[in-house]
């Protein structure tokens, strides 16, 4: 008989997962951020009078909408609002301007963006270049009225702008908005890749997505019903939608969703909120480690943080600030299978072991799997449908190269042990090639990072005058240190092999980001060996 299906019981789209929340517990809190909190049934009410907005406005089940949000209520609304009409939210990195903003809508051939008064001057300047784009829905970012009229328009030229309050009041009753059937395959989002490593591309993510890798995060991070789940990041990002506030939905919890990161806030952030499980980014946690201590340091009712990578001070960051970190695995486009044991010591260096209906294994450049010890691309399949992105949107010839040989190839690097622990090792793209050695960036990014004047550094490869590439880092000091370039360099030799050591060190204020801290290393790649770059061939240059 065939197998069932592992994930078998999950809601078929998001809007049936939140009307069914809803019946079950109307009152209770769903959605909490710096502006207020909002329960199940108050979320399910509202994206329904919104729903038939946007319905009187066009919007048909498949069509593509643009969002261009910071973290507020109203991107949630509209992103269950969008689900119930069978309709696919594309939100879009608030950072991006120009070239960048016009060819994310225009990748995904929206024809109605939705955003608010403090990110509408740069929806402007792209307009001229977005023929397809006929509406506009403007809200007042700073949330003041309720009265339509009240915020005057900016001129859009021939493109209709509409407030977002008379998109509220558009349908006059919401009880006769259209039930579209919404299966478990059909698009919920358009999630951009990061574009660290060059132009985004729009991840097709299904509902069996969204909803599955709910549960998934559930299971492999040990959540309860009453944790309040916080995440600092966007929500045009996986963390934030599909890894906070989709499981609070399944487990009837709390999403606590913060404007954007912080590190003067966070602790702050997280004692308002009562969350209770967090999660950070390399970066990010490297920030709140190298803070001055506080005896404030545990004062909070956080007892799990998750994320990656988790670094080798990780057990001192849990003695000082009394919380369990736990590192994981994930992509935008496969979302996250695998996962630390929580029943188990901690491994320093893993990411765990697979969860859930999936195969992974690690290949060789040629798509031979290889035995465990040896280092290879890890690929996936999904052994139940939706669990993975569906294709990159408008991308036909880079979803056949993401999907070849019948796996999704992740281009990360990983390593596994002979129990089936996975180690990350870096990006494929991510690797820099120096006279025959192939050396990962993130480890030598690990070493410099331990250096107590280093708040945070990118390591990347620049060209090399005996061809294949050296080693370049760029550094950002902690607040009241100075640059010492020939003094780290000879940190790092005693601290890895010397083919690892960088022969270019620049110090700068800040490292180029996404909105998600990624670090963008194709624009430090682009700037090359600058002026104030140190050589340590020719250190006295």
């Amino acid at each position: 008989p065939p197998t069932p299906a592992l994930l078998a019981d999950l809601p078929v789209s998001l809007g049936e997962a939140l009307r069914a929340a809803a019946a079950e517990v109307p009152d209770q809190p769903f959605i909490r951020m710096a502006g207020g909190e909002w329960t199940f049934g108050w979320l399910h009410a509202e994206s329904d009078r919104v729903a038939a907005g946007l319905h009187a406005l066009g919007v048909r089940q498949g069509e593509n909408v643009s969002l261009l949000l910071p973290n507020c209520i109203r991107f949630a609304v509209l992103w269950f609002a969008l689900a119930k009409l069978g309709a696919v939210t594309a939100p879009v990195n608030t950072a991006f301007r120009g070239a960048a903003l016009r060819d994310a809508i225009d990748l995904v051939q929206s024809r109605l963006v939705i955003t608010d008064t403090t990110l509408y001057s740069a929806l402007a300047e792209a307009l001229p270049g977005l023929p397809r784009i006929s509406q506009v829905v403007l809200a007042d970012g700073a949330e003041a009225s309720a009265n339509p009229t009240a915020s005057p328009l900016p001129p859009a030229g021939a493109v209709a702008c509409l407030p977002y309050q008379a998109l509220r009041q558009i349908a006059p009753d919401a009880t006769t908005l259209p039930r579209p059937a919404v299966g478990f395959a059909d698009l919920c989002l358009l999630l951009y890749t990061s574009g660290t490593t060059g132009r985004s591309k729009a991840a097709m993510i299904p509902h069996r997505f969204v909803l599955g890798h709910a549960r998934l995060v559930i299971e492999g991070l040990g959540l309860r019903p009453n944790d309040v789940l916080y995440c600092p990041y966007p929500m045009y990002h996986l963390d934030a939608a599909v890894m906070t506030v989709a499981p609070a939905l399944l487990l009837r919890g709390v999403a606590a969703i913060g404007e954007r990161f912080s590190v003067s806030r966070y602790w702050d952030e997280m004692r308002a909120f009562k969350a209770t499980v967090f999660d950070f980014m390399g970066a990010t946690l490297t920030m709140l480690w190298k803070q001055a201590p506080s005896p404030r340091d545990r004062e909070h009712m956080a007892r799990l943080g998750w994320g990656v990578p988790l670094p080798a001070w990780a057990p001192e960051f849990e003695a000082r600030f009394g919380c369990r970190l736990v590192e994981l695995y994930g992509s935008t486009e496969a979302g996250v299978m695998i996962y630390t044991p929580l029943d188990q010591a901690r491994r320093p260096g893993s990411c765990g072991r697979p969860i859930g209906p999936f195969e992974v294994a690690l290949q060789d450049e040629d798509g031979f799997t290889l035995e465990p010890g040896a280092t290879g691309e890890l690929v996936i399949r999904a052994l139940e449908p939706g669990l993975l992105m569906a294709g990159y949107y408008g991308m036909p010839e880079a979803s056949l190269q993401a999907f070849r040989n019948l796996w999704f190839h992740t281009g990360d690097l990983l390593r596994q042990d002979a129990d089936g622990y996975l180690y990350f090792v870096g990006r494929r793209k991510d690797m820099v090639r120096r006279r025959g050695e192939n050396i990962s960036a993130a480890e030598v990014e690990q070493v410099i990072e331990s250096h107590p004047a280093v708040l945070a550094c990118a390591v990347y490869g620049v060209p090399s005058e005996l061809t294949e590439e050296e080693v370049m880092a760029c550094v950002v000091l902690r607040p009241g240190e100075r640059p010492d370039a020939p003094a780290l360099a000879a940190w790092c030799a005693t601290r890895m092999a010397r083919f690892m050591v960088p022969r270019y060190l620049r110090f700068a204020e800040s490292l180029p980001k996404t909105p998600t801290d990624k670090v963008e290393k194709f624009r430090l790649q682009q700037a090359g060996i600058t002026a104030d770059t140190w050589d340590r061939d020719h250190p006295t240059h």
